[in-house]
This record gives C-alpha cells, structure tokens and sequence, in this order.
C-alpha cells in the first residue's frame, strides 16, 4: 500500500523525483548554454567592431593625408614650416612631434612613479577608513574636466612653477634640454607637470586595482618566510601587478599625447621666424593644440589634409606605443608562466 501511496504522489509530482531533478537540471543547463553563446557572440561582435572602426579610422586619415603630403614642398618630418595654404603648401611636424614627446615624457616619468607609490600606500599601509575614502578621492580626480586642470595651471600653479623652472636654468643651463630661451609661462616642462597632474589619478586608480588583486597567500608566504612589509611588497605584490602598471601607463600616455583643451591654454606658440630648440623650456604646440588653434582654416581641402597628416602621425604614434605596451605585457605575461 505504501508503495502504490508513494508511486501515485510521484506521479502527481514529477519534478521531486529522480527523472524529475534530471530534467530541471538538463534545462538549466541547455540555459546555461545559451546565455554562454549570447555572450560569446557579442564579445565577439564589439571586438569585431572595434577593430573595424579602428582600421576605418586609419583608412579615412591615409586618404585625406596622402594628396596633402605629396603637395608639400617642404619636408613634412624635418621641417617646422606650417604655411599649408596656397599653390605650393610647405608644412612640417618636427615641432609638433618634438612638443608632443617631450611633454608626455615629463608626464609620465613624473605621474607613474607618484601614481604606483600611491597605489601601494592606499592597497598595503593605509588603514582601512583613510583606504576607502583616499580611493575615492583618485577615483573622483580622475573625472574632472581637462578644461578645470587648464583653468587652474593657467590662474594658480603657473606661478608656482616659474621660480622652479629658473632655477633648473641657473643650474642645468649648459645642458641643451635645459638650455634657457626667454620664455615664461607655457613651456614645454611646463606642459608636462601640468599633464602628469592629469594623468596621475589614472596611474593611480588602475594600479591600485591590480595591487588589491594579489593573491594573499603569496603575502602572507613573504611574511612568513621572515620577510618585512616592504620586502614583501617588492617581492609579491609589485611583480603580480607589473603588467597591469604597464598597462595603467600606457593608457595615461594615450590621455597625454592626445590632450587639446589644457595643452591649447597653457602653450606659449612660437612664431616661424622664432628660433627653435630642442630645450625643455622652449614653447611650441602639440598636434593637437594646433588643430584645435587652428580649425577655422579648414576652409580648402589643402589645408584640411595638412591637419589631418598630422593627426595621421599623432594616431600612428598612439598606436606604437599600445602596440608596445602589448608586447612587453605579453613577454612579461610568457615569463611568469
């Protein structure tokens, strides 16, 4: 009787039995299925995507650029003449690519140093209520306006770093990068630290991220094995988060190189007939305070290829430094493994 009690009530309730748990698991499997190939495909299709955007991108400057560069009479990488215009255009970069450079380099070798030992006090040393508010405080500077950093460089921190940079000259001025050039104000050095204060947060943020990322058993192996903190920080955590700094540099470089709105307010132009040198406290634009200064012209299709061959060189120039990056993360990433 308890057998036909116990038969009826599973036949009236299919999913408490063995069959019943097989089936609902099957299903939930088959959904898992599906939601895994959802999510494949659109991985796959917003890759796709931005590869293709990226290569049209390319494309469009090539070809605006092209009929520009072989109109030039002048030496378009050697050459700082910038008069597009006319029957025989003479433009050249060397100037733009020298500001461009130069000005993202002092960023980053001042920003990646500061935003690492940062990342490293809020993620090992700081208590854990100062840990969660100065890691809000780098998350918000990382989203304020460029236009606010060149606002304040230009009112505040300019006259802060002029009695530095006069002192650099006194000293360093046998040295041409630090050669002096009677120029106040919107300097090349200038440019830089006013960067590296933007770019800073990101270092910070990214690296700060990758840092908490490290597995505790190798912390708490260093310790054990005798090590003190710091010993344990350059042993564990800082080889652990090598590549993800790397890529937090890379990144703050792209933000560098390409910055318009600080960079076009802060820059003291040079005339053409100003002498020009390879000095840090020299002025100058960048390419993209110079299409930015001067996006009225583009008025004739001569003018707008010269502009756009020198965005060319400033997305080339982008693209080596990622692509660089790449490869030294994936020999890092080869080494480790």
């Amino acid at each position: 009787m308890s057998s036909i009690t116990g038969a009826s009530v599973a036949s009236q309730f299919p999913g408490d039995g063995p069959s019943g748990r097989s089936n609902i698991e099957g299903d939930s499997a088959t959904s898992r299925r599906i939601g895994d190939r959802i999510f494949a495909g659109a991985s796959r299709g917003a890759g796709l995507l931005v590869i293709a955007l990226v290569t049209l991108i390319g494309v469009f400057l090539l070809a605006q650029a092209i009929p520009a560069l072989l109109k030039d009479q002048a030496s378009f990488l050697t050459s700082r003449e910038w008069a597009p215009g006319g029957d025989a255009p003479r433009f050249g970069i060397v100037e733009l690519l020298w500001t461009t450079v130069a000005s993202s380099a002092i960023a980053m070798v001042i920003a990646v140093p500061f935003g690492v030992a940062v990342a490293l006090f809020i993620t090992q040393y700081a208590p854990r209520w100062l840990k969660r508010t100065a890691a809000s405080l780098v998350d918000l500077l990382a989203a304020v306006p460029s236009i606010v950093y060149g606002l304040w460089a230009a009112l505040t921190f300019r006259s802060l770093i002029s009695p530095v940079e006069g002192g650099l000259q006194d000293v360093l001025g046998w040295f041409p990068l630090f050669s002096p050039t009677g120029i106040s104000g919107g300097t090349i050095f200038f440019i830089g630290i006013v960067l590296s204060i933007m770019v800073l947060p990101i270092v910070t943020a990214l690296s700060r991220e990758v840092f908490d990322q490290t597995p505790v058993t190798h912390k708490e192996g260093a310790l054990a094995l005798g090590a003190t903190r710091w010993e344990m920080i350059r042993t564990a955590v800082l080889p652990f988060g090598r590549p993800g700094v790397i890529s937090a540099s890379m990144l703050a470089l792209g933000r560098a190189l390409g910055e318009t709105i600080a960079v076009t307010f802060l820059v003291s132009k040079l005339a053409d007939n100003t002498p020009w040198t390879f000095s840090l406290f020299n002025g100058g634009e960048t390419f993209a305070s110079r299409i930015a200064n001067n996006a009225a012209e583009f008025d004739t299709p001569a003018k707008t290829g010269a502009y756009i061959a020198a965005g060319l060189v400033l997305f080339v120039l982008t693209f080596i430094v990622n692509a660089i990056a790449r490869v030294v993360i994936e020999r890092r990433k080869a080494f480790s493994e």
